[in-house]
């Protein structure tokens, strides 16, 4: 009989297990799709706005010289720096700045420490795989001479075109891929294979017609985020955010206690009014836990 028990207790806590995974599955593939499509119209908005704004001019009094032009200013993270199309995969997204877990919730970021697409050097851009309306999900079927058009604030509506050079495939740690470059590229990098982030696939585009020079790229000076720091490791859309693990460990501690207690209290009451009562607490508790459990997955997943 106690044997039964424990075989009985174990095959429940596997479906659950199950259950609770296919959730998380849920979650990634489709729920986060919701929430980056409301992302992205409001950067179109935002990015549309300023495309359009006109340009002024500070006027002078007679004898007084105007002040001096710096180029562009620093964007803050999140926020649109960019509208990148790659016509044979179907690609259309907004780009923001910062490659942070939340910033690549909205759509591909662009890496702050690198130039802006159009601009002399190595401009970067990583992009979910499977995830977060997967931007980059059919990066793979890119061939050389592939076009991709990026518009930013600077390009107006010309956008720059870029021809796909290669695609490899690289570690992790390979951080080189966003290394410096003499010519005008273009780097995107994701996750490969789908479903995994055991490598990176990396794609290399190179810039038709005339760079401008790097010394007018906006992300050469400090990037300020919306809380008023700068993010002290860009390479981020390479690797997870570590400091999620202790949040998302006590909300699967606090999910599993609150799935423990709703089912004592379907023992000690009645087990469908328990459940009715407690689901929606559970699945609150449960959907905070799945936010801090993927921000230890790799961020272009």
């Amino acid at each position: 009989m106690e044997l039964r028990r424990v075989v009985g207790g174990i095959g429940r806590g596997l479906i659950t297990f199950g259950v609770l995974v296919l959730l998380f599955v849920v979650y990634q593939l489709w729920g986060t799709n919701i929430a980056q499509a409301r992302s992205q119209k409001s950067l179109k908005h935002a990015f549309r706005s300023q495309l359009l704004a006109p340009t002024t001019t500070v006027p002078t009094t007679p004898g007084q010289t105007a002040p001096p032009t710096t180029g562009p200013q620093p964007v803050p993270a999140g926020e649109a720096v960019a509208e990148i199309r790659i016509p044979k995969i179907g690609v259309d997204q907004f780009v923001v700045q910062g490659v942070g877990v939340g910033d690549l919730k909205k759509g591909p970021g662009h890496y702050p420490k690198t130039p802006m697409p159009g601009h002399q050097g190595n401009a970067a851009i990583a992009g979910h795989r499977t995830t977060y309306g997967a931007p980059f999900g059919r990066l793979d079927e890119l061939n050389a001479g592939d076009e991709i058009r990026i518009t930013t604030r600077d390009s107006g509506e010309q956008p720059y075109i870029y021809r796909v050079a290669s695609l490899k495939s690289v570690n992790p740690n390979q951080l080189e891929v966003l290394d410096p470059t003499l010519d005008a590229r273009l780097t995107l990098t994701t996750c490969t294979p789908k479903f995994s982030a055991s490598h990176r696939l990396i794609v290399v585009a190179e810039l038709v017609g005339q760079a401008k020079p790097t010394d007018v790229v906006p992300a050469q000076a400090p990037v300020t985020t919306a809380g008023g720091t700068t993010p002290a490791d860009d390479q981020a859309g390479l690797s997870g955010d570590s400091t999620a693990r202790t949040p998302a460990l006590l909300w699967g501690l606090l999910t599993a206690l609150v799935g423990l207690g709703i089912w004592q209290l379907g023992r000690r009451w009645r087990f469908w009014p328990a459940w009715l009562v407690g689901t929606p607490v559970f699945l609150l508790v449960l959907f905070v836990f799945f936010e801090n459990f993927s921000r230890l997955l790799p961020g272009n997943v």
